[in-house]
């Protein structure tokens, strides 16, 4: 851990989380987007990793199983899941090498791609036949930008919402994706170094704010409609990206 964490940033920290899984608990995803995004607006991007993974894992593994679907998912997909885990495993390095200083542009701009796909509606169809070649392929390249950026979403988010799966299936196979992911990253942060013992306090912290946020999410869901929420989420998404990318660009005298 590379920051020392005031009383100021822990309350900072708070804020993230109880926000991240405010839009968890409002549209079912996006809790490691919205976390680590606004967090390293402050501190390095490693750090608002090693911060997010674990509650990260804790909110995916209980949307995991909570559903009738997961031995289908298994069978239908281990693919895209097994080769997630090879390019995360593959990419290991990626946050801390001569890439590392790069890793919040990345982010940046897979926060930009992301949300403005999801924006413009565009939607993708696979053909059963194809599911097993395409999800590899989805999932190696998932791993990769997972182990880049801490952000799981893309392609396997666009590559799962093809499939044209029934909405409580497909919010399980969400759950089985991103915990695999987290999984496999929690294994690189840790084998680097990076997930040690200091990360415990601003972990907890998170964790305990992110479950209030998606319990404040869940209620407020019942009462508006999650669509409207989404789309003005997906643009702030775009403008957060941008200011990483740029802000970024702008410290390593690039623009």
């Amino acid at each position: 851990m590379h920051v020392e964490f005031t009383p100021a940033l822990l309350a900072f920290v708070a804020t993230v989380f109880l926000l991240a899984g405010f839009v968890k608990g409002m549209i079912g995803m996006g809790l490691p987007t919205v976390a680590i995004g606004l967090l390293a607006t402050r501190i390095p991007t490693l750090d608002a990793i090693a911060i997010t993974i674990v509650p990260a894992i804790v909110t995916n593994i209980w949307q995991t199983f909570v559903g009738p679907y997961l031995k289908d998912i298994m069978r239908r997909l281990w693919p895209l899941f097994v080769c997630t885990c090879i390019g995360v495993w593959f990419g290991a390095g990626l946050l801390t090498g001569a890439f590392g200083p790069y890793a919040t542009v990345l982010l940046g701009l897979l926060l930009i791609v992301y949300a403005t796909l999801a924006l413009t509606k565009v939607r993708f169809s696979v053909k059963p036949q194809n599911e097993k070649w395409i999800g590899g392929l989805c999932g190696f390249l998932s791993g990769l930008i997972a182990a880049a950026t801490g952000i799981q979403v893309f392609p396997g988010m666009p590559f799962l919402q093809a499939l044209n799966m029934e909405r409580n299936e497909l919010i399980q196979a969400l759950g089985v994706f991103f915990t695999v992911a987290t999984v496999a990253m929690m294994f690189n942060l840790t084998h680097s170094g990076i997930l040690t013992a200091a990360v415990a306090v601003p972990g907890a912290l998170a964790m305990a704010t992110a479950f209030a946020g998606m319990y404040l999410g869940q209620v407020l869901r019942e009462r508006m409609a999650p669509e409207t929420f989404r789309h003005w989420f997906l643009i702030s998404m775009i403008v957060l990206g941008a200011y990483l990318a740029i802000d970024k660009l702008i410290r390593l005298h690039l623009i």
